[in-house]
């Protein structure tokens, strides 16, 4: 039995602006790769956009990855995260068909309750996370990721077919709205001045619907990927722009890319999928039921000024304060298994 563990490391190592996994430059074949309805915006405030899970999307912009990743700390920063695959589920099954892919009680979700969950192989791999939210407008929001969106659309279609082939009442609606993710300490004092809706009486992992900069019919839930409050703002494609353009109009937003939104996650102990998890690790062994070793992430915490990295090791060496040696780069360097989050979270819960 194997345990994900944190490391820190007590010998520096060169800073690197971006993880290998993260992305990599466009080349001559860019053209094939999917554009958000903010491309041309990120391009015009000076992102530098690089392919991931084939997308074309900014890895960081005029501002370092480190400034980036604490801006977010201290203040709040703009990530698109439109690349992300946005389903919904409806009809009286609905909850049925999800039950039937995921680990987790669906049926017991409140209306605008939305819950981590995993899409499971018949082994209890580990196919993808994902964010299910039961609406109240009759049907579940998921949120998945843009790297398994095929492989998530084909479990979730064969599913569907199958129960409408018995007589089912259930449907499968993929989205083409962007999505916006404002996440930082000050985030919900910036969204405040343009909703109506007491946003305190938001927290952790809710939604709901309604009007924001004057742009309607958008779904705001509090989550992020960061470790810091927040929302990811799920916008018709059309108003994009114009939602991002009235949010970086208040001095306290910046734009944030996908540097610092893997360092911010890491020191967050969020996994990333196809780095920290895949179809070999199971829910707990990815603690998210929430080898010999390996490291599975790993960078230079901009807030920590330490080493830091996320991995596998034999049970019996999991234990906060094991000293571990990790390879990097043919050194061997000394590491402390560590708590997890390595900086703490700031998730906003009601009193």
């Amino acid at each position: 039995m194997q345990r994900t563990v944190s490391m820190v490391s007590r010998m520096g190592l060169r800073l690197q602006a971006l993880p290998l996994s993260l992305g990599r430059p466009l080349s001559c074949a860019q053209d094939v790769l999917r554009r958000t309805p903010l491309y041309d915006f990120h391009l015009a405030h000076g992102g530098k956009m690089v392919a991931f899970a084939g997308w074309s999307l900014p890895v960081q912009y005029r501002d370092s990855h480190v400034d980036s990743h604490l801006h977010t700390r201290q203040h709040c920063s703009l990530f698109d995260v439109s690349h992300m695959l946005q389903t919904k589920i409806f009809g009286s099954d609905r909850v049925k068909m999800m039950e039937s892919l995921v680990v987790g009680d669906i049926a017991e979700l409140k209306p605008n309750q939305g819950t981590l969950s995993l899409f499971t192989n018949e082994a209890g791999g580990i196919l993808d996370d994902l964010i299910v939210t039961n609406t109240s407008e009759g049907h579940l929001y998921v949120v998945s990721n843009a790297g398994c969106r095929e492989k998530d659309l084909t479990l979730m279609q064969d599913r569907v077919r199958e129960l409408q082939n018995t007589g089912g009442d259930i449907g499968l609606e993929v989205m083409d709205n962007a999505l916006l993710a404002l996440q930082g300490p000050t985030a919900a004092q910036v969204l405040q001045a343009g909703v109506t809706d007491d946003l305190r009486k938001l927290p952790f992992m809710t939604s709901a619907v309604m009007e924001v900069f004057g742009v309607s019919g958008c779904r705001v839930t509090r989550c992020g990927y960061t470790g810091e409050d927040g929302v990811e703002i799920s916008v018709p494609a059309a108003e994009a722009v114009r939602l991002a353009t009235a949010l970086l109009e208040n001095p306290e937003v910046k734009l944030a890319g996908l540097a610092a939104r893997d360092s911010l996650r890491l020191e967050a102990g969020l996994c990333l999928y196809g780095n920290d998890i895949d179809e070999h690790t199971t829910p707990v062994e990815g603690s998210l039921s929430w080898t010999l070793g390996t490291v599975t992430s790993g960078c230079p915490s901009p807030c920590l000024k330490k080493n830091v990295a996320m991995g596998y090791v034999p049970y019996e060496h999991s234990r906060p304060g094991t000293l571990l040696l990790v390879e990097v780069r043919r050194k061997q360097q000394v590491a402390v298994v560590s708590k997890m989050p390595f900086v703490p979270t700031s998730y906003y819960t009601l009193k």
